[in-house]
């Protein structure tokens, strides 16, 4: 498979044939009216591969769709693992069962190799997921030659082509950067990178707090290993849990579990809202019952008063003295209240960071970060998880044709993502490169409703999306601590 300078010879069985590539429509037209007649590829691009940036669930399946379509590609993770990002809560237990977390291009592959599917009504946790399903595939010889591991990429353009200029554009290969200083030519892009490396801040505007960089030592992102490996930096010690989420759920768990251990572990949970009724879901309702369980057992410990919760607090200022850190919320109003606490759990959600693609054509939604026709779709004001609609090629196409931004990055800041989506996705849009545009239009989804995955804009920034990392499929913990993550875990060489 050919990569540009760098990437691994195309195999020889393998064509080089012109393909179509999408072509999005103004960003004023429904998703619907956006279903243009596709821009076949340049003739001297077809032997080019498509890159697809990221091995975590998402970006392992689309390539095993390339694969399956016999489409030359390279896979460009930056972490020394697949899945590396999802390694990062390996302890979590998904509340997504494996029937949802196995993509069925995926599973045809691994079968056909002699793989047995795991019990498709387990609970994986992370670090499963990674052994018996990435891993798996990822070393399956479809795919095992054209995965780069240690490949971190800095910047997408067009070979010869800034933002600006247009005669030619689409005849340009794409031209993607990696940190060592190579380059790779494609005929298109599927970034998978998700949002892992991006968490949003603990500022309650969106901007960090005032002194949050200086109290960095004090502060812990979502999903810490509260009963393993981080136990020392929370046993014993009283600790603020920000944000309103899946993770922050996940976390207050396990640390209400530590302090039945370790005397001393206090837990105080802090919280835009003015009720944590939305972080409590829908109980016994919920489709997916680990999820559910996790709000109803958060519930009960906020009640017992074995966690203290702070409603309508607008983190403003952090202020670190000796062994303890003082967080300081001003609402609205300009009313100030203060806590005091030794260590801080920022579960504050995630961001896609499009800095990689700034000198692509990209039309994305002012407020959720997706693309303007995805938007409304996934709009966390009117959908939860478990009823965002079908979606594909169309709704995911930029004004840059054959770029593609797939997974938890696609969705923005909406925390309304599965990984059963991401699938889908990626299955839409590689049958769009490879010219199928009757498979990529045909796009079909069937979701548990959730129950607790809906949220306002406000409290968006709260809610931990996807698999987990991608957390949407829901994290769930171990044992008693119940953490878990959703079906919606990002994972990818840089997002």
């Amino acid at each position: 498979m050919s990569s540009g300078c760098c990437g691994p010879a195309a195999p020889a069985e393998r064509s080089a044939q012109a393909v179509p590539i999408a072509q999005s429509a103004p960003a004023t037209q429904s998703a619907s009216a956006a279903r243009t007649e596709p821009v076949a590829i340049a003739p001297e691009l077809a032997h080019l591969p498509v890159v697809v940036i990221g091995a975590g669930p998402v970006g392992l399946a689309a390539a095993a769709h390339l694969a399956t379509r016999g489409l030359d590609f390279v896979v460009l993770e930056a972490g020394s693992q697949v899945g590396a990002s999802i390694a990062q809560w390996g302890h979590v237990r998904t509340f997504s069962p494996w029937k949802y977390d196995i993509d069925a291009a995926a599973r045809r592959l691994l079968q056909a190799h002699g793989w047995s599917a795991p019990d498709e009504d387990w609970l994986p946790t992370g670090a499963e997921l990674i052994e018996d399903y990435l891993a798996p595939l990822a070393a399956h010889p479809a795919i095992a030659p054209y995965l780069r591991l240690g490949a971190k990429v800095t910047g997408i353009s067009r070979a010869g082509y800034d933002r600006l200029r247009t005669a030619g554009r689409e005849q340009a290969p794409f031209l993607i950067r990696l940190a060592d200083g190579g380059e790779i030519a494609a005929r298109a892009i599927v970034d998978a990178s998700g949002t892992w490396t991006t968490p949003n801040v603990l500022g309650a505007s969106g901007l960090p707090a005032h002194g949050e960089s200086e109290a960095a030592a004090y502060i812990d992102h979502a999903l810490p290993d509260v009963l393993g490996t981080d136990r020392e930096h929370y046993a014993g010690k009283h600790t603020l849990v920000v944000g309103a989420g899946h993770s922050a759920a996940t976390t207050l768990l396990t640390l209400a579990a530590l302090a039945d251990e370790a005397p001393g572990t206090r837990v105080t949970w802090a919280i835009r809202a003015g009720s944590a009724s939305r972080s409590y879901g829908g109980g016994a309702a919920d489709a997916l019952p680990a999820r559910g369980a996790l709000g109803t057992r958060l519930h009960a410990l906020v009640e017992s008063g074995r966690i203290t919760l702070l409603t309508g607090f607008f983190t403003h200022t952090l202020t670190a003295d000796g062994d303890t850190v003082t967080v300081i919320s001003r609402d609205p109003s300009g009313q100030e209240r203060k806590a005091v606490a030794e260590r801080i759990v920022a579960a504050t959600g995630y961001r896609p960071d499009h800095a990689i693609a700034a000198e692509l054509r990209l039309d994305l939604d002012a407020i959720l970060g997706s693309t303007r026709a995805l938007a409304p779709l996934i709009d966390p004001n009117h959908h939860s998880c478990g009823t965002v609609p079908a979606h594909g090629a169309d709704e995911l196409a930029h004004p840059e044709a054959g770029y593609y931004a797939v997974g938890v990055k696609s969705y923005g800041r909406a925390p309304t993502f599965l990984m059963a989506t991401g699938y889908e996705q990626v299955r839409s849009v590689v049958a769009a490169i490879a010219g199928d545009w009757q498979a990529a239009r045909d796009v079909q989804l069937e979701l548990p409703e959730t129950g607790v995955c809906s949220a306002n804009l406000a409290e968006a920034q709260e809610a931990r999306v996807g698999l987990a990392t991608g957390i949407s499929g829901g994290l769930l913990a171990t044992p008693l601590p119940l953490a878990t993550v959703s079906a919606t875990a990002g994972g990818g060489c840089c997002g």
